[in-house]
């Protein structure tokens, strides 16, 4: 059975770009707030999490602190378009498995995620 990666990014070319990278290899289900990535959390079962870190209202590293919450752990990886060391920091110590600065190449993406995945 494929992965499940949940994508959250509040910029909708991000989120189409992300899922057009991923979909060969990968079940994606988009979000386009935090908000909407913790509803679907409770009904989508998810392997990892993509989460864009600047997002209008609640942000990634909200949206990470809230989705301890859950009984479940998922690994996630940021996503960053900020050269904000501190936002980077704030992440890894919350617990975050890695970040990628945007734009990727879709190859570091790709590796990036196979490698949360064989760690299993």
């Amino acid at each position: 059975m494929q992965k499940r990666i949940l994508v959250v990014d509040d910029d909708s070319m991000n989120l189409v770009r992300t899922k057009m990278i991923l979909k060969k290899h990968y079940n994606v289900i988009l979000a386009e707030s935090g908000e909407e990535a913790l509803r679907k959390l409770k009904s989508e079962k998810v392997d990892l999490i993509l989460l864009d870190i600047a997002m209008p209202g609640m942000d990634g590293i909200e949206t990470f602190e809230r989705m301890k919450d859950y009984p479940i752990e998922i690994p996630v990886i940021f996503l960053t378009a900020s050269g904000d060391e501190d936002d980077v920091k704030s992440a890894i110590r919350l617990g975050a498995v890695n970040y990628l600065k945007k734009p990727f190449y879709p190859q570091e993406l790709l590796k990036r995620i196979a490698k949360e995945f064989e760690k299993e």
